[in-house]
C-alpha cells in the first residue's frame, strides 16, 4: 500500500506501535514507547491511513483499509528483520485493527498488547457479520457536505478544543503539552479531515470485533487506565477467561505510559518476556 508514513529506530526484534483514531491522531501518541524499546528492540511506529505523515486523500476509511495498512507494514517488517514475528502494540481503535491482521495472518505475529482497546465497553454484543461495521447510515454523508465539513473539522480540532478532549482523555489537566502541540498542528495539515469524519460517523469501528478478540490465538496484554472517559470496560469478560490474554490496570487515563512509564513498561517488559507458550 502506497503512502504509508513510519518512523523506525533501534536493533533487535521487531516491535510494532499503533496510534489511535481521534481527531488529531498520530504516531506521535507512541513517543515515549517509541524512546523507550528503541534501546533494545526495532521499533517501528507507523501513521495509519489519513493520519499524520501518511496518505490522507478522500476515500473511504475503513477497517478493511486499516488492517490491510498493517499488513501491509508487516510484510515489510518481516523482509527487513528476517522474517521474524512481531510484536505489536496498539492504542485504542488501533487495537481493532491489530488484532484483526493478527487474525487474518497469525503466523506474523509472536504478541499483542492493546492498550485501552475499544469494542469492550457496555454490555452489547459486538458479533456482527464478518466484516461489518458500527457506521451510522447517512451520518458520513451528512458531515462530509462541503458547505460545512471544513469549519466544522476546525472548530473540533481548535486548540482549546484539542486540550479538552486530552484532558478528558488524561481524566485530568496534567496532559502531554508536546502531544498537544503536534495534535493541534496535525489536525492543520491538508485533508485531516477525511478518515476523522469516517471515524466520527462510526465507519471505522467493527460490528464483529468480540468474534475478532476471541479469534486470537498469540498471547494478548490488554492494559488500561480507571480515570478519564475510556474506563468502561465492562465487556472485558468476553476475553478474561481466554488463557492467553494476561491484564493490567493503571491509576491512569487512558495513555498509562505517559503518565506512569515506569509502572507500564515495567508491565510490558514482564509481558513481552514471557514465553509464546505461558
Amino acid at each position: 500500500m502506497d503512502g504509508l508514513s513510519c518512523y523506525v529506530a533501534g536493533e533487535g526484534p521487531p516491535l510494532l506501535l499503533l496510534h489511535s483514531v481521534n481527531a488529531a491522531g498520530s504516531a506521535a501518541e507512541m513517543r515515549p514507547l517509541f524512546d523507550r524499546y528503541r534501546a533494545t528492540r526495532t521499533v517501528f511506529a507507523m501513521d495509519l491511513p489519513g493520519f499524520g505523515f501518511s496518505e490522507r486523500s478522500d476515500r473511504p476509511y475503513s477497517p478493511r483499509l486499516m488492517t490491510d495498512a498493517v499488513h501491509t507494514m508487516a510484510a515489510e517488517i518481516r523482509r527487513g528483520c528476517g522474517n521474524a514475528s512481531i510484536a505489536g502494540l496498539a492504542l485504542s481503535l488501533g487495537a481493532e485493527f491489530l488484532a484483526r491482521a493478527a487474525v487474518e495472518r497469525p503466523t506474523q505475529w509472536d504478541r499483542l498488547a492493546l492498550v485501552s482497546p475499544t469494542g469492550l465497553d457496555g454490555r452489547k454484543s459486538r458479533r456482527g457479520p464478518e466484516g461489518s461495521t458500527r457506521r451510522i447510515p447517512g451520518l458520513h454523508a451528512l458531515l462530509s457536505v462541503p458547505l460545512w465539513s471544513d469549519p466544522l473539522f476546525r472548530l473540533l480540532t481548535r486548540p482549546a478544543v484539542v486540550r479538552y478532549f486530552l484532558e478528558r482523555t488524561w481524566g485530568s489537566e496534567a496532559i502531554d503539552e508536546a502531544l498537544w502541540a503536534y495534535d493541534v498542528h496535525s489536525a492543520r495539515q491538508p485533508g485531516a479531515r477525511f478518515a476523522p469524519l469516517h471515524f466520527l460517523s462510526g465507519g471505522l469501528f467493527s460490528g464483529d470485533i468480540h468474534r475478532v478478540y476471541e479469534r486470537l490465538t498469540q498471547p494478548v496484554w490488554m492494559s488500561h487506565g480507571m480515570h478519564g472517559d475510556f474506563n468502561d470496560y465492562r465487556n472485558q469478560e468476553v476475553v478474561e477467561s481466554r488463557p492467553n490474554w494476561r491484564f493490567g490496570v493503571f491509576q491512569t487515563g487512558a495513555l498509562p505510559y505517559f503518565e506512569t512509564p515506569d509502572e507500564f513498561f515495567a508491565g510490558f517488559d514482564a509481558f513481552l518476556g514471557k514465553s509464546i507458550h505461558a
